[in-house]
Protein backbone atom coordinates (compact mmCIF):
# COMPACT_ATOMS: atom_id res chain seq x y z
CA UNK A 1 0.00 0.00 0.00
CA UNK A 2 2.86 2.18 0.76
CA UNK A 3 4.21 1.86 -2.02
CA UNK A 4 1.52 2.42 -4.58
CA UNK A 5 1.22 5.71 -2.62
CA UNK A 6 4.51 6.60 -3.24
CA UNK A 7 4.46 5.76 -6.80
CA UNK A 8 1.24 8.02 -7.11
CA UNK A 9 2.94 10.75 -5.14
CA UNK A 10 5.69 10.49 -7.39
CA UNK A 11 3.02 10.82 -10.50
CA UNK A 12 2.32 14.01 -8.94
CA UNK A 13 5.77 14.94 -8.46
CA UNK A 14 6.38 14.90 -12.12
CA UNK A 15 3.34 16.35 -13.38
CA UNK A 16 3.93 19.50 -10.87
CA UNK A 17 7.67 19.85 -11.74
CA UNK A 18 6.33 22.47 -14.48
CA UNK A 19 4.89 24.12 -12.38
CA UNK A 20 7.58 24.28 -9.76
CA UNK A 21 9.68 25.32 -12.40
CA UNK A 22 7.69 27.94 -13.72
CA UNK A 23 7.26 29.95 -10.47
CA UNK A 24 11.16 29.37 -9.83
CA UNK A 25 11.77 30.88 -13.33
CA UNK A 26 8.82 34.16 -12.38
CA UNK A 27 11.43 34.50 -8.97
CA UNK A 28 14.07 34.58 -10.96
CA UNK A 29 13.17 36.90 -13.40
CA UNK A 30 11.66 38.89 -11.19
CA UNK A 31 15.63 39.11 -8.97
CA UNK A 32 16.73 40.01 -12.12
CA UNK A 33 14.65 43.09 -13.28
CA UNK A 34 14.59 44.39 -9.78
CA UNK A 35 18.02 44.68 -9.35
CA UNK A 36 18.25 46.74 -12.46
CA UNK A 37 15.77 48.74 -12.19
CA UNK A 38 15.61 49.16 -8.29
CA UNK A 39 18.81 51.27 -6.55
CA UNK A 40 19.21 49.50 -3.15
CA UNK A 41 17.32 46.10 -4.07
CA UNK A 42 21.21 44.76 -4.80
CA UNK A 43 22.78 45.84 -1.70
CA UNK A 44 24.10 43.51 0.92
CA UNK A 45 22.01 45.34 3.75
CA UNK A 46 18.42 44.71 1.63
CA UNK A 47 19.96 41.00 0.69
CA UNK A 48 20.15 40.00 4.18
CA UNK A 49 17.02 41.58 5.43
CA UNK A 50 15.20 39.69 1.96
CA UNK A 51 16.77 36.25 3.08
CA UNK A 52 15.68 36.44 7.00
CA UNK A 53 12.52 37.75 6.24
CA UNK A 54 12.07 35.09 3.65
CA UNK A 55 13.05 32.33 5.94
CA UNK A 56 10.32 33.09 8.49
CA UNK A 57 7.77 33.27 5.87
CA UNK A 58 9.05 29.64 4.85
CA UNK A 59 9.03 28.17 8.03
CA UNK A 60 5.49 29.54 8.63
CA UNK A 61 4.41 28.36 4.87
CA UNK A 62 5.89 24.33 5.52
CA UNK A 63 3.47 24.42 9.14
CA UNK A 64 0.29 25.32 6.71
CA UNK A 65 1.63 23.32 3.71
CA UNK A 66 1.78 20.34 5.83
CA UNK A 67 -2.04 21.00 6.86
CA UNK A 68 -3.19 21.77 3.37
CA UNK A 69 -1.62 18.42 2.00
CA UNK A 70 -4.08 16.53 4.57
CA UNK A 71 -6.77 18.07 3.09
CA UNK A 72 -6.87 21.00 6.83
CA UNK A 73 -5.58 25.20 6.72
CA UNK A 74 -4.44 26.41 9.86
CA UNK A 75 -5.80 30.05 10.00
CA UNK A 76 -4.49 29.88 13.62
CA UNK A 77 -0.84 29.78 12.88
CA UNK A 78 -0.42 33.30 13.12
CA UNK A 79 -2.06 33.55 16.42
CA UNK A 80 -0.48 30.37 17.62
CA UNK A 81 3.25 31.99 16.48
CA UNK A 82 3.06 35.36 18.32
CA UNK A 83 1.11 34.42 21.37
CA UNK A 84 3.05 31.17 22.32
CA UNK A 85 6.32 33.32 22.08
CA UNK A 86 5.08 36.44 23.90
CA UNK A 87 4.25 33.98 26.93
CA UNK A 88 7.75 32.88 26.48
CA UNK A 89 9.47 36.45 26.77
CA UNK A 90 7.07 37.42 29.50
CA UNK A 91 8.49 34.69 31.87
CA UNK A 92 11.75 35.32 30.71
CA UNK A 93 10.72 38.87 31.90
CA UNK A 94 9.94 37.68 35.39
CA UNK A 95 13.26 35.37 35.34
CA UNK A 96 11.96 32.36 34.34
CA UNK A 97 15.24 30.46 32.87
CA UNK A 98 15.05 30.15 29.04
CA UNK A 99 14.94 26.28 28.99
CA UNK A 100 11.99 26.47 31.28
CA UNK A 101 10.04 29.26 29.34
CA UNK A 102 10.53 27.84 26.37
CA UNK A 103 9.09 24.23 27.78
CA UNK A 104 6.00 25.60 29.21
CA UNK A 105 5.42 27.68 25.79
CA UNK A 106 5.87 24.56 23.79
CA UNK A 107 3.43 22.50 25.89
CA UNK A 108 1.24 25.76 25.16
CA UNK A 109 1.30 25.10 21.28
CA UNK A 110 0.89 21.42 22.02
CA UNK A 111 -2.31 21.96 23.48
CA UNK A 112 -3.42 24.31 20.93
CA UNK A 113 -2.70 22.01 18.19
CA UNK A 114 -4.54 18.73 20.12
CA UNK A 115 -7.45 21.33 20.56
CA UNK A 116 -7.69 22.29 16.89
CA UNK A 117 -7.07 18.59 16.05
CA UNK A 118 -9.97 17.85 18.60
CA UNK A 119 -12.28 20.14 17.03
CA UNK A 120 -11.57 19.03 13.13
CA UNK A 121 -10.73 15.32 13.44
CA UNK A 122 -13.72 14.50 16.46
CA UNK A 123 -16.06 17.52 16.71
CA UNK A 124 -16.20 17.25 12.51
CA UNK A 125 -15.98 21.24 12.22
CA UNK A 126 -14.67 21.94 8.90
CA UNK A 127 -11.00 23.10 9.56
CA UNK A 128 -11.29 26.60 8.11
CA UNK A 129 -14.26 27.50 10.86
CA UNK A 130 -12.21 25.51 13.30
CA UNK A 131 -8.68 27.54 12.59
CA UNK A 132 -10.60 30.72 12.26
CA UNK A 133 -12.70 30.77 15.87
CA UNK A 134 -8.92 29.46 17.56
CA UNK A 135 -6.93 32.35 16.15
CA UNK A 136 -9.49 34.70 18.37
CA UNK A 137 -9.56 32.22 21.09
CA UNK A 138 -5.54 31.72 21.54
CA UNK A 139 -5.32 36.09 21.34
CA UNK A 140 -7.91 36.09 23.81
CA UNK A 141 -6.91 33.46 26.40
CA UNK A 142 -3.51 34.51 26.53
CA UNK A 143 -4.17 37.77 26.70
CA UNK A 144 -6.03 37.49 29.95
CA UNK A 145 -4.24 34.28 31.10
CA UNK A 146 -0.66 35.57 30.79
CA UNK A 147 0.10 38.76 28.82
CA UNK A 148 -1.48 42.26 28.84
CA UNK A 149 0.56 43.82 27.02
CA UNK A 150 0.88 44.50 23.18
CA UNK A 151 4.78 44.67 22.61
CA UNK A 152 7.17 42.26 24.23
CA UNK A 153 11.01 42.96 24.25
CA UNK A 154 13.48 39.81 25.25
CA UNK A 155 15.02 41.04 28.65
CA UNK A 156 18.60 42.43 28.77
CA UNK A 157 18.39 38.85 31.16
CA UNK A 158 18.21 36.53 28.07
CA UNK A 159 19.89 39.20 25.26
CA UNK A 160 22.27 36.19 24.29
CA UNK A 161 19.62 34.62 23.27
CA UNK A 162 19.73 37.03 20.09
CA UNK A 163 22.49 34.83 18.55
CA UNK A 164 20.03 32.46 17.71
CA UNK A 165 18.19 34.48 15.39
CA UNK A 166 20.27 37.57 14.70
CA UNK A 167 23.66 34.92 14.45
CA UNK A 168 25.54 33.38 11.68
CA UNK A 169 27.13 29.88 10.89
CA UNK A 170 29.74 29.60 8.66
CA UNK A 171 28.66 32.92 7.06
CA UNK A 172 24.92 31.80 6.76
CA UNK A 173 22.75 33.58 8.61
CA UNK A 174 21.03 31.15 11.25
CA UNK A 175 17.26 32.38 9.85
CA UNK A 176 18.10 30.61 6.31
CA UNK A 177 19.67 27.41 8.17
CA UNK A 178 16.71 27.13 10.59
CA UNK A 179 14.18 27.55 7.23
CA UNK A 180 16.77 24.91 5.53
CA UNK A 181 16.25 22.32 8.80
CA UNK A 182 12.92 22.48 8.74
CA UNK A 183 12.46 22.05 4.61
CA UNK A 184 14.69 18.89 5.16
CA UNK A 185 12.95 17.23 8.28
CA UNK A 186 9.35 18.29 6.63
CA UNK A 187 10.56 16.76 3.59
CA UNK A 188 11.52 13.53 5.07
CA UNK A 189 8.49 13.10 7.48
CA UNK A 190 6.55 13.27 4.51
CA UNK A 191 8.18 11.27 2.30
CA UNK A 192 9.88 8.32 4.14
CA UNK A 193 7.98 8.03 7.61
CA UNK A 194 4.47 6.48 7.69
CA UNK A 195 2.87 8.85 9.40
CA UNK A 196 4.19 11.54 6.79
CA UNK A 197 2.70 9.12 4.17
CA UNK A 198 -0.51 8.54 5.83
CA UNK A 199 -1.41 12.59 5.86
CA UNK A 200 -1.19 12.34 2.15
CA UNK A 201 -3.13 9.52 1.25
CA UNK A 202 -5.76 10.79 3.85
CA UNK A 203 -5.32 14.29 1.82
CA UNK A 204 -5.49 12.96 -1.46
CA UNK A 205 -8.67 10.81 -0.71
CA UNK A 206 -10.01 10.22 3.12
CA UNK A 207 -12.82 7.88 2.21
CA UNK A 208 -9.70 5.01 0.87
CA UNK A 209 -7.65 5.92 3.36
CA UNK A 210 -9.96 5.46 6.43
CA UNK A 211 -11.24 1.78 4.66
CA UNK A 212 -7.74 0.97 4.33
CA UNK A 213 -7.64 1.62 8.02
CA UNK A 214 -5.31 4.05 8.38
CA UNK A 215 -5.61 5.98 11.66
CA UNK A 216 -7.61 9.31 9.96
CA UNK A 217 -8.36 10.76 13.23
CA UNK A 218 -4.92 10.36 15.18
CA UNK A 219 -3.58 11.78 11.86
CA UNK A 220 -5.49 14.78 11.75
CA UNK A 221 -4.37 15.65 15.30
CA UNK A 222 -0.67 14.97 14.66
CA UNK A 223 -0.84 17.45 11.76
CA UNK A 224 -2.10 19.94 13.65
CA UNK A 225 0.59 19.55 16.28
CA UNK A 226 2.73 19.88 14.05
CA UNK A 227 1.85 22.80 12.20
CA UNK A 228 1.61 24.71 15.43
CA UNK A 229 4.92 23.15 16.72
CA UNK A 230 6.75 24.89 13.96
CA UNK A 231 5.07 28.32 14.30
CA UNK A 232 6.32 28.16 18.03
CA UNK A 233 9.91 27.66 16.19
CA UNK A 234 9.26 30.25 13.57
CA UNK A 235 8.12 32.56 16.33
CA UNK A 236 11.41 32.06 17.95
CA UNK A 237 13.73 32.45 15.22
CA UNK A 238 11.52 36.12 14.66
CA UNK A 239 11.72 36.91 18.31
CA UNK A 240 15.82 36.50 18.51
CA UNK A 241 16.11 38.17 15.06
CA UNK A 242 14.34 41.18 16.11
CA UNK A 243 14.31 40.92 19.90
CA UNK A 244 10.82 41.83 20.27
CA UNK A 245 7.22 39.64 19.38
CA UNK A 246 4.50 42.11 18.87
CA UNK A 247 0.72 40.43 18.83
CA UNK A 248 -0.90 42.67 17.34
CA UNK A 249 1.05 40.91 14.00
CA UNK A 250 -2.48 38.39 14.80
CA UNK A 251 -4.42 40.82 13.35
CA UNK A 252 -1.93 41.38 10.21
CA UNK A 253 -2.40 40.21 6.72
CA UNK A 254 0.58 37.86 7.65
CA UNK A 255 -1.47 34.56 7.71
CA UNK A 256 -2.22 35.50 3.75
CA UNK A 257 1.34 35.14 3.21
CA UNK A 258 0.96 32.59 4.56
CA UNK A 259 -1.12 31.05 2.09
CA UNK A 260 0.05 32.66 -0.82
CA UNK A 261 2.87 31.22 -0.87
CA UNK A 262 1.41 27.74 -0.33
CA UNK A 263 -1.11 28.29 -2.91
CA UNK A 264 1.44 30.08 -6.20
CA UNK A 265 4.60 27.16 -4.97
CA UNK A 266 2.18 24.67 -6.25
CA UNK A 267 0.51 23.19 -2.93
CA UNK A 268 -3.10 21.88 -3.95
CA UNK A 269 -5.89 22.96 -2.08
CA UNK A 270 -7.88 19.93 -2.46
CA UNK A 271 -5.16 18.14 -0.35
CA UNK A 272 -2.86 15.10 -1.13
CA UNK A 273 -0.48 17.18 -3.33
CA UNK A 274 2.59 19.07 -3.40
CA UNK A 275 5.46 18.57 -1.34
CA UNK A 276 8.55 21.17 0.65
CA UNK A 277 9.99 21.95 -3.02
CA UNK A 278 6.70 23.77 -3.84
CA UNK A 279 7.10 26.09 -0.42
CA UNK A 280 10.17 27.00 -1.59
CA UNK A 281 9.81 28.33 -4.99
CA UNK A 282 6.65 29.88 -3.32
CA UNK A 283 8.68 31.19 -0.47
CA UNK A 284 11.40 32.73 -2.93
CA UNK A 285 8.63 34.23 -5.41
CA UNK A 286 7.07 36.25 -2.68
CA UNK A 287 9.42 37.08 -0.68
CA UNK A 288 11.44 38.87 -3.62
CA UNK A 289 7.94 40.26 -4.82
CA UNK A 290 7.25 41.73 -0.90
CA UNK A 291 10.38 43.12 -0.96
CA UNK A 292 10.27 44.95 -4.15
CA UNK A 293 6.91 46.77 -3.01
CA UNK A 294 8.81 47.87 0.10
CA UNK A 295 11.56 49.09 -2.17
CA UNK A 296 9.49 51.37 -4.55
CA UNK A 297 7.61 52.75 -1.84
CA UNK A 298 4.24 50.69 -2.64
CA UNK A 299 2.15 51.61 0.06
CA UNK A 300 0.76 48.76 2.38
CA UNK A 301 -2.81 49.01 1.82
CA UNK A 302 -1.58 48.95 -2.22
CA UNK A 303 0.54 45.73 -1.50
CA UNK A 304 -2.60 44.36 0.56
CA UNK A 305 -4.42 44.79 -2.97
CA UNK A 306 -2.48 43.21 -5.12
CA UNK A 307 -1.81 40.73 -2.77
CA UNK A 308 -5.68 39.61 -2.29
CA UNK A 309 -6.15 39.50 -6.31
CA UNK A 310 -3.06 37.00 -6.74
CA UNK A 311 -4.36 34.90 -3.87
CA UNK A 312 -7.80 34.94 -5.53
CA UNK A 313 -6.71 33.78 -8.66
CA UNK A 314 -4.62 31.56 -7.80
CA UNK A 315 -7.00 29.84 -5.44
CA UNK A 316 -9.58 30.05 -8.91
CA UNK A 317 -7.21 28.21 -10.78
CA UNK A 318 -6.52 26.04 -8.17
CA UNK A 319 -10.38 24.96 -7.99
CA UNK A 320 -10.53 24.25 -11.76
CA UNK A 321 -7.31 22.88 -12.45
CA UNK A 322 -8.07 20.39 -9.15
CA UNK A 323 -12.11 20.23 -8.47
CA UNK A 324 -13.02 18.67 -5.15
CA UNK A 325 -16.04 16.50 -5.63
CA UNK A 326 -18.82 16.82 -3.62
CA UNK A 327 -18.22 13.64 -1.14
CA UNK A 328 -14.69 15.28 -0.23
CA UNK A 329 -15.35 18.97 -0.37
CA UNK A 330 -15.65 19.84 3.39
CA UNK A 331 -12.71 20.16 4.89
CA UNK A 332 -12.47 17.73 8.15
CA UNK A 333 -14.89 15.38 7.13
CA UNK A 334 -13.44 12.06 7.45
Amino acid sequence: MQTAINERAGARRSAFFSQERIVLAIAALMFVVFGVTLPGFLNAGNLLSLVQSVSILGILAIGMALTIIGRGIDLAIISTMAMSVAWVIFMLGGGTPVWQAVLLGYIFVVCIGLVIGFLVAYAEIPAIFATLAMTTAIYGFTRVAFVDVDLLFIPESASWTREFGAGYLFGIPIPVIAFAAVALLAHLFLRHTKPGVFIRAMGDNPLKARIAGMPTRPMMLLQYVISASIAFFAGLVLATLVGTMNTRVVNSTMVYDVILVVVLGGIVLSGGRGGIFNVIVGTLLIGIFLNGMTIMNVSYSIQNLIKGVILLVAIIIDTVLNPRDEQTSQQGDI
